[in-house]
């Protein structure tokens, strides 16, 4: 018999270095789709944005690190006395300490209530983090709308939890069992759109925060599920398997109308872990949106894959309303792209990212360094390929350190090695030093983390000075754009960004550290 309950989905507060360049300030798109599908089945659901509640709100967090979103007090005021169930999103493990702590005060404060964990984070390090954080009961493992779900059908019990496939619970005993392995969804068009009534959308349009460049009302999408292929620093195959799925381009479609008529979206950036995979699809879904008559832009801001995109899929890009896209090379060194099993070729990326470029859209290239075996040969060759890039015409490149995160090969082989040893807070925080213009963390064996910190700077100032003196207009249109508080670039969306946290977030950051300061303990708005 079923028996409708009272779910809370929680998005934590974030984590953010204090110098740096980038942030995932956007709506909570995977909760979103979770609480679309609990409430189809009849539950009562509320959604917690904590940042995008409080998006002014930004605390300091030990020596240097930020907090931004509601505090734990604040969180816990929002949740109903009467829950059944709390979800809690622990995406990243650079967060996953705040986060823990997060989900302690709550279970303390709500101690029967039953409460899961999901997210890359837990599903990548399912027996640490039952371990590491004693309040959370189950563990959601992977794509989690209907793993969810059928939690919420259940009483709870271990005989009930085993029958629920993609789980990991601890016992009545205190062990840590799983449940047998939940199979991908493969028609991912049978999910309930996204519940953003239940998110605070105008927030985030009020501040511009998005995962792309600002370009007005935007609307996170995602057309695909899963990604194919298997780097090695990343944590896709274990949280996705290598399964990738597309919905049908007329779906896509629908529901970006559904937004335009709705919240007057303009705007719509794909959150796809790699959106363009088969050429017939994304020509088809331009295609589409040209017959359609439509009228709106929409950007590619993950990292993207070149083999499917030529000169004619660049022309039906632009056509359809696309302005912005990142390519993922990762590497110019052939070398570094083997053995991290990116199976790209340096010519045929430069000659898609050329058509691109030639087609008019605005295009970026994500770059790491210090992959374990890297070599100053390395570093020098992917220099020159970040030279070359500059070259071919793109607006922006972001050079970031490898980060051993869990759930990439990486990742395991390093523990196998014991170069990573014990799980720590210290650990978990070093993650977030990719984004940190001022640290790094360096796993090759050849080069240190201040050749990284270096080599960064240095390959970014060498981009930005190729591509300007080649398109000398270029600076002139960035200065332009900053002082209408326009964007149409990536380096435009990070000036600005570093604008507001400097002069909009530096005299609240100041009052709290003295707050901070004046306490016997830490971080006393977190708690």
């Amino acid at each position: 018999m079923f028996v409708m309950k009272r779910i809370v989905l929680i998005r934590p507060h974030m984590l953010i270095p204090q110098y740096s360049f980038t942030g995932l300030t956007v709506p909570p798109l995977g909760l979103a789709y979770v609480a679309a599908t609990l409430r189809r089945d009849g539950h009562k659901v509320t959604l917690i944005d904590s940042v995008g509640e409080a998006i002014e709100q930004h605390v300091p967090y030990h020596d240097d690190y930020i907090l931004h979103g509601l505090s734990t007090a604040q969180i816990l005021e929002r949740i109903p006395a009467d829950t059944d169930l709390i979800g809690v999103s622990c995406m990243f493990s650079h967060e996953f300490p705040v986060s823990r702590d997060l989900i302690v005060a709550i279970k303390g404060r709500f101690p029967d209530a039953l409460l899961i964990a999901g997210g890359e984070h837990v599903t990548a390090l399912p027996d640490e983090s039952l371990s590491q954080c004693l309040g959370i009961d189950i563990v959601v493992l992977g794509e989690g709308e209907e793993t969810i779900a059928d939690i919420a059908a259940h009483d709870g019990s271990d005989d009930e939890l085993a029958a629920v496939p993609g789980l990991a619970w601890r016992d009545r005993h205190g062990r840590v069992r799983f449940s047998a392995t939940r199979a991908r969804v493969r028609e991912i068009d049978s999910f309930p759109l996204p519940a953003w009534d239940l998110v605070p959308l105008e927030n985030y349009w009020k501040y511009g925060m998005g995962l792309g460049v600002d370009r007005g009302r935007s609307m996170p999408m995602l057309a695909t599920r899963g990604c194919p292929y298997q780097c090695t620093f990343c944590s896709n195959p274990t949280m996705w398997t290598t399964l990738w799925k597309a919905r049908k381009p007329e779906e896509v479609l629908s529901e970006i109308r559904l937004y335009m008529e709705k919240y007057d979206a303009t705007n719509f950036d794909f959150y796809d872990l790699t959106a363009i995979v088969r050429k017939d699809w994304i020509i088809a879904f331009c295609r589409a949106i040209l017959a359609s008559g439509l009228r709106f832009t929409y950007q590619l801001p993950s990292g993207t894959r070149s083999e499917a995109i030529d000169r004619e899929v660049a022309h039906l890009l632009y056509a359809s309303g696309c302005r912005n896209m990142t390519y993922a090379p990762e590497s110019g060194s052939p070398d570094t792209l083997k053995r991290i099993k990116k199976h790209i070729k340096i010519d045929n990326v430069l000659e898609s990212m050329r058509g691109c470029r030639l087609e008019g859209l605005n295009v970026k290239a994500n770059i790491i360094v210090g992959f374990p075996g890297d070599t100053w040969k390395d570093l020098w060759t992917t220099f020159l390929f970040i030279l070359r890039m500059a070259l071919v015409g793109l607006q922006d490149v972001t050079i970031q350190p490898f980060s051993a995160y869990p759930g990439s090969e990486l990742f395991r082989d390093l523990r196998k090695q014991n170069r990573i040893t014990d799980l720590t807070d210290d650990y978990y925080f070093s993650l977030a030093d990719y984004s940190d213009l001022t640290k790094a963390v360096s796993w090759s064996e050849h080069l240190s983390a201040r050749a990284l910190v270096w080599f960064r700077t240095i390959g970014m100032l060498s981009f930005y000075a190729v591509s300007y003196a080649v398109r000398p207009w270029r600076l002139f249109i960035v200065l332009s754009n900053l002082l209408r508080g326009k964007q149409e670039s990536r380096m435009e969306r990070a000036l600005s960004d570093i604008f507001k946290r400097k002069y909009t977030l530096a005299p609240d950051l100041a009052s709290a550290k003295l707050a901070t300061a004046a306490k016997t303990t830490i971080n006393p708005p977190y708690i």
